[in-house]
């Protein structure tokens, strides 16, 4: 497969109510926090932008359920406040309800940087890969993934150039920060790889 695709696919609890994120081309974007739980119990908060006409078709209230279809995006903030890269859900679809939990992203991009091979302290392999995924109009996304087990030491002598095409899931983290000023407590976001992927062709021209 030679083509790039991102598609997510989320169904959890609105953890917030939807605030004005930007505005382009005079159509105005929204963004929300999104509370997916894991199997394990533990809580990824991931943060969804939707066109606005999507909040005016399918209108929801803080600890709803709702389901998620869309791309995962990056963006690089030049304002020097916060993260420098920011990554969010963009939402092309949005229903009210679900059955249950859901977290599924499939993703085929390139790897643009050399993939970092290290080992947890309970002796588990974990690479670190960052996919290029194209978007239409010359436009990318740069998502940072990370592979466990024998996926990771596949994908860590992989070479720079070289596609991947991978199914997991999004999740959120918490580290602590060093500033000139303390510590602070952010959440980073990630793709956690669960296995090599099979996408449909008919839906390559969708969510290319």
């Amino acid at each position: 497969m030679e083509q790039n695709f991102n598609r997510v696919i989320l169904c959890g609890d609105v953890a917030g109510e939807p605030y004005l994120s930007h505005i382009n081309h005079g159509e105005s974007f929204y963004k929300f926090p999104l509370s997916v739980a894991r199997l394990s119990g533990q809580i990824d908060e991931l943060t969804v932008v939707t066109p606005g006409v999507l909040l005016d078709q399918t209108p929801f209230a803080v600890g709803d359920r709702i389901r998620v279809v869309g791309q995962l995006r990056s963006f690089n903030n030049k304002s020097g406040q916060g993260r420098r890269l920011v990554i969010s859900v963009f939402a092309r679809q949005l229903e009210l309800g679900g059955d249950g939990p859901e977290n599924c992203i499939q993703l085929s991009g390139v790897i643009c940087k050399a993939p970092i091979l290290r080992r947890t302290p309970l002796g588990r392999d974990i690479c670190d890969i960052i996919l290029a995924v194209n978007r239409r109009y010359g436009r990318a996304d740069y998502l940072p993934c990370i592979a466990w087990g024998a996926v990771a030491q596949q994908a860590a002598a992989m070479p720079v150039g070289r596609r991947m095409t991978v199914e997991g899931r999004v999740q959120s983290r918490t580290y602590t920060k060093m500033t000139p000023t303390g510590t602070e407590e952010r959440i980073a976001y990630e793709v956690s790889i669960m296995r090599p992927a099979e996408i449909d062709e008919f839906l390559l021209e969708e969510f290319t």
